[in-house]
């Protein structure tokens, strides 16, 4: 078994959609990013990348590669399980804390998480998602950004 952390951060901006685990969250603003910007399924797919010891996101699907461009990041976290499973690894459980000061993703997490254990091909009850404020300290507490941190246990397949 294999553990891996993911982390990402991007900015929020006017005039981008605001999307969190796939989910295209209603919102006047939306992350920036060189992709889609979802930092969910960007920390997920860092984590899974540094269990299995192939390196990060950054390393697999660069932003000076103009294929990513705009990209849907769940294509990221497709062909990162599509390696794992190849490399004989597949994921056994996931843990996600979102930190947004805005917009409130309390009533959006079980959303979230459906469509976390969609992409992953697990049930509902392995997946947990998390949201929490910056307490008005910081880019996160100022609104001027949203992260994400997953943890993933793989195990082989």
């Amino acid at each position: 078994m294999r553990v891996g952390l993911g982390h990402d951060t991007h900015r929020l901006a006017e005039g981008r959609p605001l999307i969190l685990g796939g989910i295209t969250i209603p919102h006047e603003r939306g992350l920036i990013g060189h992709s889609d910007a979802d930092v969910v399924l960007h920390a997920v797919t860092d984590a899974l990348l540094g269990a299995a010891g192939l390196g990060d996101i950054g390393d697999a699907y660069p932003d000076t590669d103009p294929a990513w461009h705009n990209a849907d990041s769940a294509f990221f976290l497709r062909e990162t399980l599509r390696r794992l499973n190849q490399a004989g690894w597949r994921p056994v459980n996931l843990d996600v804390i979102i930190f947004a000061q805005e917009p409130k993703l309390g009533p959006l997490k079980g959303t979230i998480r459906a469509n976390l254990a969609r992409l992953l091909n697990l049930a509902v009850d392995v997946i947990n998602v998390k949201a929490k404020t910056g307490e008005k300290v910081g880019h996160i507490g100022r609104a001027e950004a949203i992260a994400c941190q997953a943890v993933v246990l793989l195990d082989r397949a």
